[in-house]
């Protein structure tokens, strides 16, 4: 039998930690004196400490540990525990490697350019449940300042100061002509509107969890590829498009003494 503090010593566990296992009841000591109140650690504990060790280096936690050395668990509980344990490391592993390749792809970039390039920064973030004003129709890209001129003459029928935040479109790829959308422009509303033009929308923009996001300068050199770039990107890292939520792209002004418009390209995805 081993005082707690010669079997610190031996277990190379401190006494603090050895107090606390006896507290939790993960590792009792074989006797306790009534007289003294000191504990008493078998040889053989050793080996409990060994495991303890070694599953708390795979990640396991406390009361699992527990589980694992005390309760009569099946020999299939506790390779089930383990293929748990599993999987989460491996959801751990594919993240930190989702890091590092945009650290080696950032270091591509400032090796190439001489400098990090603040345009092509995806970023993926939430997006709050919003409601807009909108006017629906079909083009391109170049029709969208010709969809908000429309949507404008609309809307000088109402108070404007029904309107507030930027400018938002929605956009899907069209099934009745080749480089054509669905595309449908807005404003972000700050209360409810009972009566409208017939030919404009109420909708409701679902909160998004997932939101890949591109923000660039409408006068960029990336601004005619930066959809692209976007689905690209969200391919390459292992994620998938929300073929239900349609894509959005918010025009955000800019300071007068500052050319262009800032867009920001939004994807909504899922693992």
């Amino acid at each position: 039998m081993f005082k707690i503090s010669e079997f610190s010593r031996l277990s190379k566990v401190s006494l603090k930690t050895l107090r606390y296992y006896d507290r939790i009841g993960m590792l009792k000591p074989t006797k306790i004196d009534k007289e003294t109140g000191y504990r008493y650690y078998s040889a053989e504990q050793l080996f409990e400490i060994n495991r303890i060790l070694i599953y708390k280096e795979l990640g396991f936690t406390l009361q699992q540990i527990t589980q694992l050395l005390h309760e009569e668990i099946s020999s299939e509980q506790i390779q089930g525990m383990f293929r748990l344990k599993e999987s989460e490391i491996q959801q751990l592993l594919d993240k930190e490697q989702s890091k590092l390749a945009g650290i080696k792809e950032r270091m591509q970039l400032i090796e190439r350019e001489g400098c990090v390039e603040k345009e092509q920064e995806i970023v993926i973030k939430p997006v709050e449940c919003q409601q807009i004003v909108s006017f629906k129709s079909h083009g391109s890209v170049e029709d969208i300042p010709d969809l908000f001129y429309t949507l404008d003459q609309l809307l000088k029928k109402h108070n404007r100061t029904l309107i507030t935040g930027p400018k938002t479109v929605l956009w899907r790829e069209s099934n009745e002509k080749d480089g054509d959308f669905e595309l449908e422009v807005g404003y972000t509303l700050n209360r409810e509107i009972y009566s409208l033009p017939e030919e404009l929308h109420i909708r409701s923009l679902s909160e998004e969890s997932m939101m890949a996001t591109l923000l660039f300068r409408s006068n960029s050199t990336f601004s005619s590829t930066a959809c692209v770039d976007l689905a690209s990107w969200i391919e390459k890292n292992g994620y998938r498009i929300k073929e239900e939520q349609p894509g959005r792209e918010v025009y955000l002004p800019l300071s007068k003494d500052c050319d262009g418009t800032l867009i920001e390209i939004q994807i909504p995805i899922e693992e």
